[in-house]
């Protein structure tokens, strides 16, 4: 049973809570640790420094606090590529049009006003979670959407572009790992790790496995190769393997995909 907690406490989103008010700090924090893993900072310097070591999946945020309030707080994080994927709701008391206007300047996905119901924080976590969620899971399922379809903003599609420019150079290469890829993106290892892990869900090596299946959906698609001589062009050196891992990502295999293919060619020259 302990075991199982575990798991299941894995599972959850990890929500990084920023507020200098102790009491709506514990307040938040205790009735969101019921649904998420939950992390706390008392201002915008501490919340960096806990974003350096963690994985995090959404930031809620107050607006005024000492050393860097939740506007700059935010901007910091909508303008680095390490972290700009990350939505934000930003808290605030300031109930003036152009505090809110300021607000989703600096980039913040959501904006509530205090005092605020926690029904309705839950309905904006949710939405902006689960639309998140929705777009991996199209990703990873579909063999033909392009890895940008997960982007939430413009850095983050020059990112996704970029890593996949870079996966797509080296695909023939069977020794194509995390450490080639942060030397490409300019990044450390454990900084690209968790960029790549939040924005898809994936490892870094699963973005490559998928990238070697999605170029070779592409080439199926061409229907000018062999599907082991497709395997051979995206880096595997068995086309058995090959075969498994394409089914298990795609719910297909190879020979049923160009089936598919096939009879959506033939679907619309008839029309």
């Amino acid at each position: 049973m302990e075991a199982w907690i575990t798991d299941q406490k894995e599972l959850q989103p990890v929500i990084l809570l920023v507020d200098d008010n102790e009491e709506i700090l514990d307040y938040l924090a205790a009735d969101l640790k019921i649904h998420y893993t939950v992390l706390t900072a008392r201002d915008g310097r501490e919340a960096c420094t806990i974003l350096d070591a963690e994985l995090v999946q959404l930031i809620i945020s107050d607006v005024m606090m000492p050393n860097m309030d939740g506007f700059e707080f935010c901007e910091k994080i909508k303008s680095s590529v390490e972290y700009s994927h990350i939505p934000l709701i930003l808290l605030t008391a300031k109930d003036t049009l152009q505090s809110k206007i300021q607000g989703l300047k600096t980039g913040a996905d959501a904006y509530i006003e205090k005092p605020f119901s926690l029904e309705h924080l839950y309905a904006q976590m949710e939405n902006l979670l689960e639309g998140r969620a929705r777009l991996k899971t199209f990703y990873a399922r579909s063999p033909m959407a392009h890895i940008s379809s997960m982007a939430y903003s413009k850095m983050d599609m020059e990112f996704l572009e970029a890593l996949h420019a870079l996966i797509v150079r080296n695909l023939d290469d069977p020794n194509l790992d995390v450490e080639l890829l942060a030397q490409g993106m300019n990044m450390s290892r454990p900084t690209l790790y968790r960029k790549i892990k939040s924005i898809s869900g994936l490892a870094p090596y699963d973005i490559i496995n998928l990238t070697r299946l999605k170029k070779a959906a592409a080439l199926i698609g061409e229907g000018n190769h062999r599907i082991n001589e497709v395997a051979e062009l995206v880096g595997y050196s068995s086309s058995s393997q090959f075969k498994r891992n394409f089914l298990k990502q795609f719910k297909m295999a190879p020979s049923e995909y160009i089936e598919k293919v096939s009879g959506t060619f033939n679907k619309h020259k008839d029309t």
